[in-house]
């Protein structure tokens, strides 16, 4: 059995990392974030969002619950309208796709070290079971307690 440092393992992370830089998903993404930065009316509208949501933290702060009501009405409003842009719903998609695939890496690590440790333990996949569970080997009581 191979063993590997942590900044082996890092640098195999950063390569990793690299290409998911360059997969489609990660294209589409930069692709859509270009265009609603370039979307005037969007930004005009993430501006008035954000103008409003600290109108909303002052009428907080001051206990003003009936203008920040109507502040959150209005931030809510402008949120649905920016919503319904097809190129926010491109962008949001794209951020999506992106984060499933991160998900789905992370995931993938996660499940193949934990089926390493158990293969490489003489352990049972189909119950996620350690060798050392299911040899018994947890002391002389067998149920892996440590008293021994």
């Amino acid at each position: 059995m191979t063993t590997y440092s942590r900044t082996e393992i890092i640098n195999r992370a950063k390569d990793l990392a690299k290409m998911i830089a360059e997969t489609e998903e990660v294209d589409l993404f930069k692709r859509a974030e270009e265009l609603i930065n370039r979307n005037q009316k969007v930004q005009e509208m993430i501006s008035q969002i954000k103008a409003l949501q600290k109108q909303a933290v002052n009428y907080q702060h001051y206990g003003k619950t009936e203008a920040l009501k109507k502040v959150e009405e209005k931030i809510d409003a402008l949120q649905d309208d920016l919503d319904n842009i097809p190129v926010v719903q491109d962008f949001k998609t794209s951020q999506l796709d992106v984060n499933d695939l991160l998900q789905l890496v992370a995931s993938t690590i996660s499940n193949t070290v934990t089926d390493e440790i158990i293969e490489s333990t003489g352990g049972d996949l189909l119950r996620g079971e350690t060798g050392s569970k299911v040899n018994g080997s947890g002391g002389s009581c067998g149920d892996g307690c440590g008293c021994h």
